[in-house]
């Protein structure tokens, strides 16, 4: 039967939980990666990864409900992440991450006449995070802390300041995170996160809304096929935006809060771990006309040293 102990799913919580599809994107592009179960594991040395994440924003939305597409000069956007990372941990309480994104992001708009097809592929915007597990033996309870340098591209030309692959600032993330056992025999497991994204430096005279995401989720340890032990998640993540500003900014049709619901699934061949889920907004709320996606789909796969 499978087992899984309080600090592997503390530890992996810390670093998956941060999110990764940071680049502004119209409304949906910087809450998909929030809360993310147990994946990567703790303990002493380094872990390699590499992220997947798909996102395509075709239904217009305003406030509460569906709008007409004439209302948004936007038609279509579609993002293809692959995310980079590397973790070390260097003790039990301390680790760091870096995680290095590309993006290939399609744009369809009619801006004036007929919509038009734009695409850009580069590097986004690079992060490193520190986290901390100190406060208690068990691991339980840690803190995360941690930036986001403008290493995407800024400039693409057909591209609007919030669906280039690169938001140009350098932000500040800090947050917090807890998780337990919710029955005593260790099979179901929880966790819960929060973390605040915001810019300290900005360039182009566009600034990136502020961002609080939270998350909570379950696990269920007791599934087994030969040596592969697979965990079902489910979770909810709740998350706000806020306007973004300059005068490259959108602030009218910028800004939004969330909720979503997502099923995933975890499988585990010991040095080897897979993880993937879908991320399916349920009640939003936006600010103007913004394109919305019906879900998001992600998939990590990592490797121990």
């Amino acid at each position: 039967m499978l087992r899984i102990s309080i600090r592997p799913a503390l530890i992996a919580l810390a670093f998956t939980a941060l999110p990764t599809l940071a680049q502004a994107c119209a409304c949906g592009c910087s809450i998909f990666d929030v809360g993310t179960s147990s994946l990567l594991p703790s303990g002493l040395g380094t872990t390699l990864f590499l992220e997947y994440d798909f996102l395509n924003q075709t239904t217009n939305w305003s406030g509460g409900s569906s709008a007409p597409g004439a209302d948004n000069d936007d038609k279509k956007i579609r993002s293809d992440y692959v995310v980079l990372g590397a973790q070390h941990m260097f003790d039990n309480e301390w680790g760091v991450m870096v995680k290095l994104p590309f993006l290939h992001r399609g744009l369809l708009a009619a801006d004036s006449g007929a919509p038009e097809e734009f695409d850009h592929t580069s590097l986004g915007d690079a992060r490193i995070t520190v986290s901390y597990s100190g406060f208690s033996s068990d691991g339980s309870t840690g803190l995360i802390g941690g930036v986001k340098l403008p290493t995407g591209d800024r400039d693409v030309p057909n591209f609007e300041a919030d669906t280039q692959n690169g938001s140009g600032s350098t932000d500040i993330m800090l947050g917090a995170y807890h998780t337990g056992q919710l029955t005593t025999d260790g099979q179901f497991n929880y966790y819960g996160q929060l973390m605040w994204e915001h810019e300290v430096a900005t360039q182009n005279h566009y600034t990136p809304g502020s961002e609080l995401n939270a998350a909570f989720g379950v696990s269920y340890a007791g599934w087994a096929l030969g040596d592969t032990l697979i965990s079902p998640v489910l979770q909810a993540i709740v998350s706000y935006r806020g306007h973004d500003g300059g005068a490259a900014g959108d602030s009218a049709n910028t800004g939004y809060t969330r909720l979503l619901i997502s099923p995933g699934i975890k499988a585990d061949f010991g040095t080897w771990k897979l993880y993937g889920d879908v991320e399916v907004p349920v009640a939003q709320n936006v600010d103007g006309n913004q394109l919305i996606s019906p879900a998001a789909l992600k998939f990590v796969a990592s490797y121990s040293l």
